[in-house]
């Protein structure tokens, strides 16, 4: 096995992913997450067949649907509600798992770190990687609080903003994609049994899907506002003002906001990496490497196959050399039609004009690809 002990820095999706993965492999994990404290936050996450696949695969899927709502179609709906069409979502991870899934991103991180923790994970909180010092067979770390450790492969799982993809060498850097995002968790409406979006309206798009028995996760996508809202904490006033003009489920769900609501809100941005990911003996992936706008609700899943498919080749036959090489011609292709598909669809949605913009075709196209092995 070309790797026995490995460092895994940012304590995400992809970075618990890869630490399960890892040290259900036999290789001794440590988990370097710079927050000082590491659980569940947020508002709701998609989760598409895929990345229940991945779940499966590291161990926590039955956790996850215990409190989440499967779903297996989308529909698209004008600003006033009227239905336009409803899709059936393809089985992105086969047929015997739900093609979607929507949940409280809280619950998965959750999961994800007790499953961390059960299995002899070392958790290290509060610091991240400072230097890096590389030879043929190790790397030698020093963190942000003055310790050191070596290790046979160090994997930057720390995000868009990450800071492993410089300290390597990348210089690739995030670009905004010209629309921002509003979140919010809100009561589920008794009518809501999949994911909706609406289209034609004063904004770009406004949708929502069930994440539990009871709560919802809706969205507006708009223009880049101030970026001094940027943030958790944005006015509900904004978001009520930015989100009128659309009817249906969606109007009754922001009529419905309780003062107090959390409004979370965002710049959405793009990056891809277009040379390898790795160097030496480090590598970074997920959104470290590659991050789409959420158009195709594909961020998780191209995250958590990384995670599995990294896992899977450096604990394998191969020199690590090769197992790195061999896990970018695997996902780089992958993870390139789901970025340039989902730029498309934000292209389509800040100009709605565009002669042939046929987002329903994109979005089945997409998946239709994605039931193919990561």
């Amino acid at each position: 096995m070309p790797v026995q002990k490995v460092l895994v820095v940012g304590g995400g999706i992809t970075g618990s992913v890869l630490s399960l993965a890892l040290a259900q492999r036999g290789v001794e994990v440590e988990l370097a997450e710079i927050a000082p404290q590491w659980f569940g936050v947020g508002h709701g996450i998609t989760i598409q067949g895929n990345a229940l696949k991945a779940l499966r695969s590291v161990g926590v899927l039955d956790r996850v649907l215990a409190r989440a709502v499967p779903f297996d179609r989308m529909r698209l709906r004008r600003a006033d509600g009227g239905l336009i069409a409803e899709l059936p979502t393809p089985h992105t991870g086969g047929e015997e798992l739900p093609s979607t899934a929507g949940a409280l991103r809280s619950d998965l991180q959750n999961a994800l770190c007790d499953a961390v923790y059960a299995h002899g994970v070392r958790v290290r909180l509060g610091l991240s990687v400072e230097k890096l010092d590389q030879s043929a067979d190790h790397v030698d770390v020093t963190f942000t609080d003055g310790s050191a450790g070596r290790y046979d492969l160090v994997v930057g799982a720390d995000g868009i903003n990450s800071a492993m993809r410089s300290l390597i060498g990348i210089t690739t850097e995030p670009r905004a994609v010209g629309m921002s995002i509003f979140r919010v968790v809100a009561e589920r409406p008794a009518e809501m049994d999949c994911a909706e979006v609406y289209y034609g309206g004063p904004r770009y798009k406004a949708g929502y899907s069930p994440i539990s028995v009871d709560q919802c996760y809706a969205y507006l996508l708009d223009e880049n506002l101030d970026a001094s809202l940027i943030g958790p904490c944005a006015p509900l006033s904004l978001l009520r003002e930015r989100g009128a003009g659309y009817g249906g489920v969606w109007g009754k769900i922001l009529a419905s906001l309780p003062e107090d609501t959390a409004v979370d809100y965002r710049w959405i941005e793009a990056i891809l990496v277009d040379e390898p990911w790795h160097r030496g003996r480090t590598v970074i992936i997920g959104d470290a490497a590659h991050a789409c706008p959420p158009l195709i609700a594909q961020g998780a899943a191209m995250c958590a196959e990384d995670a599995v498919v990294l896992a899977e080749l450096v604990t394998g036959a191969e020199p690590l050399d090769q197992a790195l090489d061999t896990f970018m011609a695997r996902r780089l292709p992958r993870v390139r039609v789901v970025l340039e598909n989902s730029l498309r669809l934000a292209d389509w949605e800040i100009h709605p004009d565009t002669p042939g913009a046929d987002p329903g075709r994109i979005m089945s196209e997409t998946l239709d690809y994605l039931t193919a092995a990561a």
